[in-house]
C-alpha cells in the first residue's frame, strides 16, 4: 500500500478514507473506538466526518460523530497520526445556515471544540450555497486558513460549473484553492462525477475522495433479489438498482471475486481507487472485522481486463 498525495498538498493518505458518519449512531462509543484503533493499526490515516452527522437521528442534534472522534483522540493521543476532515454547510446554527460567512466562522469553532483539536486538516463546504456570493464564502474559508485553523480546503456535492467558478475566483482573488473534492461515486452511480467534474478535477490536480463507495451496501452483494430488500432499512432504496444495471454489475463483480478471492466490497473500493483522478474512496465500518475487510481493498491490484469488465457492466 503506497500513500497517495491529496492533490498538490503535503498531505497524503492510503487509498481508503474511514467514514465517520456511523460514529455515535450505529456504532456506539466503545465500538467506534475499536474501529478507529483498528483503522490506524492497519495503516489508515484519514478520517472523514461532518458537523451534521448524525442530526437525522431522533434525539440527535449533529456533532455526535465529531464528539466521538474527539473523545478517541484525547483518550489515545493519536491526533498527529491522523488527518481529520470535516464539513460545514448542512447544519444550521449560530451565524445562520449553509455557507453564510458568519455560519462558517461559528461552525469551525464548534467542530474544533468537539474534535478537541486546534486544526482541521481538510475542511469541506458540504454543499454549494447559491444564496451567498462565492467570493464571500471563499473569503470566509480563506480566513480560517490564514488563522491556522484549517490546512486544506475541500468541496462536496458541487456541480462542475460552480466548482470551476470557485477555482477561477480563488485564482483571481489570490485565495486558497480547493484541493479536495468529495462526490457521490461508485460502480452503480457514476453520472454525478464522470465527465465534466472528473475532467475538471484531473485538470486542476484536485484530489477526489468519493462517498457512497459501496452504494449504501448494495455493492457488497447483500441485495440480490426483491426478497433481500427487507434485510435492512436501506433495502427499500435498492429496488431501483436491481431493476437497472445493478444485477449486471454484481455479476461482473462475482466473476472478479472468483478470480481474485477478494470480497465484493474490496472489489468495489479497488475499482474506485483505480479510476482517473480518484485518490481514495470513503467507506465506514461498524466492526473491527469490517475495517480489516475494507482496508484489504488497498492490497487488491485489479488487472486492466478486470477493471474494464467492471466498468463496462455499469456503463
Amino acid at each position: 500500500m503506497t500513500p497517495r498525495p491529496l492533490g498538490p498538498t503535503d498531505l497524503e493518505t492510503p487509498p481508503l478514507v474511514l467514514g465517520g458518519n456511523v460514529f455515535g449512531w450505529t456504532a456506539d462509543k466503545d465500538t467506534s473506538f475499536r474501529v478507529l484503533d483498528a483503522f490506524v493499526e492497519r495503516g489508515g490515516r484519514m478520517i472523514d466526518t461532518a458537523d451534521v452527522y448524525s442530526a437525522w437521528v431522533g434525539g440527535h442534534q449533529g456533532g455526535e460523530s465529531e464528539t466521538v472522534i474527539g473523545e478517541w483522540l484525547r483518550a489515545t493521543g493519536k491526533r498527529d497520526q491522523v488527518l481529520l476532515a470535516t464539513k460545514v454547510g448542512m447544519l444550521p446554527g449560530e451565524g445562520g445556515e449553509k455557507l453564510a460567512p458568519a455560519r462558517i466562522a461559528a461552525a469551525v469553532e464548534a467542530s474544533l471544540q468537539r474534535l478537541g483539536t486546534d486544526r482541521i486538516d481538510v475542511y469541506f463546504a458540504h454543499q454549494d450555497d447559491e444564496a451567498v456570493p462565492q467570493e464571500d464564502y471563499l473569503a470566509a474559508f480563506a480566513r480560517l486558513v490564514e488563522a491556522g485553523k484549517v490546512r486544506v480546503l475541500g468541496a462536496s456535492n458541487f456541480h462542475a460549473m460552480r466548482l470551476k467558478s470557485a477555482i477561477d475566483i480563488a485564482v483571481r482573488e489570490a485565495l486558497p484553492l480547493i484541493h479536495v473534492f468529495q462526490p457521490e461515486y461508485n460502480l452503480v452511480s457514476r453520472h454525478r462525477f464522470e465527465g465534466e467534474l472528473q475532467n475538471l478535477c484531473i485538470e486542476h490536480n484536485i484530489a477526489v475522495t468519493p462517498y457512497y463507495g459501496l452504494a449504501s451496501g448494495f455493492l457488497t452483494g447483500k441485495y440480490r433479489s426483491r426478497d433481500d430488500l427487507s434485510k435492512s432499512v436501506r433495502g427499500r432504496g435498492m429496488a431501483e438498482l436491481l431493476e437497472g444495471k445493478g444485477a449486471a454489475v454484481l455479476s461482473a463483480m462475482d466473476a472478479v471475486a472468483a478470480e481474485t478471492g477478494a470480497t465484493l466490497a474490496q472489489i468495489a473500493l479497488a475499482w474506485l481507487a483505480a479510476q482517473p483522478g480518484v485518490t481514495a474512496p470513503i467507506a465506514s465500518a461498524t466492526s473491527v472485522e469490517q475495517v480489516e475487510e475494507l482496508t484489504g481493498s488497498w492490497d487488491l491490484d485489479l488487472s486492466k481486463d478486470q477493471l474494464e469488465r467492471l466498468t463496462n457492466a455499469g456503463a
